[in-house]
């Protein structure tokens, strides 16, 4: 069950609102600076990363036709600010991934119980 429509709604008018003044900075958090595919307006969306020795995951809790998603990877990339510092990364690539290998044991674990199967993999420049 990845996460309902009506919690995104909710978290892009109010959660986000938050996040976005920690997500550049906080831990276990990034700030995703992207292009609208349609507009070329620049968005940023606070998501959870987690680092890996190529680049960087993120679980898609609300699936993979988040507006967000789909601009990354028409874009084959976009910005990080995770920690204070710009990271570009490119090889936007999506997978489809039922034992949730990626993601640290304990996330994997929260992600069963919510149904994730669903991350977006950036590498570093």
């Amino acid at each position: 069950m990845v996460l309902p429509k009506r919690v995104a709604r909710f978290n892009r008018v109010a959660t986000n609102q938050v996040l976005k003044h920690i997500a550049g900075w906080a831990p276990g958090f990034a700030m995703v600076v992207h292009k609208g595919r349609k507009s070329g307006r620049e968005f940023r969306t606070p998501v959870n990363v987690f680092r890996r020795p190529d680049g960087f995951v993120v679980a898609l809790t609300y699936g993979p036709d988040a507006d967000w998603v789909k601009n990354v990877l028409a874009a084959d990339g976009c910005t990080l600010v995770s920690r204070g510092k710009n990271i570009e990364v490119r090889g936007a690539e999506l997978v489809h991934d039922e034992s949730r290998q990626a993601m640290p044991v304990p996330i994997r674990q929260a992600l069963g119980l919510l149904n994730v199967h669903d991350f977006l993999l950036l590498k570093r420049e």
